[in-house]
């Protein structure tokens, strides 16, 4: 099986018909320097591990604004030598909307700096409030199409893993609107993905635990990520579509929580089990 490490890294922006140039602008003509000062504000608070204030509502920011803040902020990643290898969705179950108080489906971009290996450790002192929670991770072997059905799903897919998502709000107090959400990528931090396996029956109701120093913290079923993980699968190639970015074969793409996520104490042993998949940890140093 490839790994999925060798995913391509393809022109760094991931632009095509939705319009935005590798300097953040779009088809509108609408001046990006506001976009990327916000961006910049969210990359300096991501690397000093500072909190920053929300914005979306001061700055008028709406949802196809905040994307292309969005844009801007990887943008500055990979300007340093990141390279994209996935993409992740946001708030695909009830128990993550209610957390933290948002009521729609967002994307985030993944890349190779954030990736952990399974069994790795992580620095929580580098993140500003890191929260865990449990994920299915789906290998992509080749991109869904537009509204393509569940049931056909499982061909775009060469594999699936139980997986570890540390979030990382850049806001204060863990606390924004949709906007605010969408422009910090979608509060990516890290993940750890596990073993890989085929696709197994039963997909769309699978157990799922999430394990704090061997204890159980979160009880959850796959069921939660939109009746099926599949789902997210689609609902992430349209919202990928819409705001240019290209989904490639190879890339690792993340179907959202299937719980509440929770805390990541110093020096915690943090473990993700789905059932028939097996499970992903990763270590937080003291």
């Amino acid at each position: 099986m490839t790994d999925p490490h060798d995913a391509s890294g393809h022109d760094a922006g991931g632009h095509d018909a939705g319009g935005h140039d590798a300097g953040g602008h779009d088809a509108s003509g609408r001046d990006p320097g506001g976009h990327a000062a916000l961006a910049e504000r969210l990359g300096v608070a991501a690397d000093t591990a500072t909190p920053t204030a929300r914005f979306a509502q001061a700055a008028g920011l709406d949802v196809d604004g905040a994307y292309a803040v969005q844009e801007a902020l990887v943008r500055r990643r990979l300007d340093r030598g990141e390279r994209p290898v996935g993409l992740k969705m946001g708030l695909t179950s009830r128990a993550k909307m209610a957390q933290v108080g948002v009521d729609e489906m967002i994307c985030g971009r993944l890349t190779d700096a954030m990736w952990v290996p399974d069994g790795g450790t992580v620095d929580p002192a580098a993140f500003i409030h890191p929260r865990v929670e449990p994920e299915v991770a789906f290998l992509l072997d080749r991109v869904p199409g537009p509204g393509e059905p569940v049931r056909e799903l499982t061909s775009a897919i060469r594999a699936v893993a139980p997986a570890v998502e540390l979030i990382d709000s850049r806001f204060a107090d863990f606390r924004f609107s949709l906007p605010d959400v969408i422009a910090d990528n979608a509060s990516a931090g890290a993940f750890v993905v596990g073993p890989w396996s085929p696709v197994p029956d039963g997909l769309d109701n699978l157990g799922v635990l999430l394990e704090i120093d061997g204890r159980v913290a979160q009880v959850g079923s796959t069921a939660a990520i939109l009746g099926d993980p599949r789902r997210a699968l689609t609902e992430g190639a349209l919202l990928a579509g819409r705001y240019g970015v290209r989904l490639e074969a190879g890339w690792v793409f993340l179907a959202g929580a299937a719980t509440a996520a929770v805390p990541l104490p110093p020096g915690a042993h943090v473990r993700a089990v789905v059932e028939k998949l097996g499970s992903a940890s990763l270590r937080a140093s003291s």
